[in-house]
């Protein structure tokens, strides 16, 4: 499984996408407590949950891994762990599913600086203030040196979306190359 882990608007999620649509990977649906946000799709962005939902699934062991971000729970269902899925998580998802897969997963840290990361969250129309506290809160939250295992920290400074996306699969089909396209 390829771990993509970022600050906010480090480019994750377009990576993944582009990722999915290039190489045939498939995304792998987490669940969120959270509001969805204009366009985004149920099943598609995420499986969005009440917190009454998720606490019961949460203490089912419905999920492998679950985290609290913003006040919203997330959570990575179990029975979507494959090969062949792009998984975005935080520094402390990663070291639980690390502690739980190993070297089933590989792990990327995509690193973008402050100042492109706030000019990227003002372009999609984040509220400011969500924006300072994003900024302030991911320094710790998304310290690479938080992570118990990384396998590639990725600049993503002066590299296009397309570009990051090839470099990322290339160094995964290094793990796996029996696995991927």
């Amino acid at each position: 499984m390829l771990v993509l882990i970022g600050a906010s608007a480090s480019g994750k999620t377009e990576i993944a996408k582009i990722i999915i649509h290039r190489y045939g990977f498939q995304k792998l649906v987490t669940c969120t407590t959270r509001e969805r946000r204009a366009g985004e799709l149920d099943g598609v962005d995420y499986h969005f949950l009440t917190v009454g939902d998720f606490l019961r699934r949460r203490a089912e062991g419905y999920f492998i891994e679950t985290a609290t971000y913003g006040g919203n729970y997330y959570g990575t269902p179990r029975e979507e762990i494959r090969s062949d899925r792009v998984l975005i998580v935080d520094t402390k998802g990663a070291n639980v599913l690390n502690a739980k897969l190993g070297r089933r997963l590989t792990i990327f840290f995509l690193e973008a600086p402050k100042s492109v990361r706030a000019q990227r969250m003002i372009a999609r129309g984040d509220a400011l203030d969500d924006i300072e506290h994003r900024l302030e809160v991911d320094d710790e939250r998304f310290d690479p040196a938080r992570l118990d295992r990384l396998d590639h920290l990725v600049r993503t400074r002066n590299k296009t979306l397309e570009e990051l996306a090839s470099e990322i699969h290339n160094l995964y089909r290094k793990h796996f190359p029996e696995g991927t396209r």
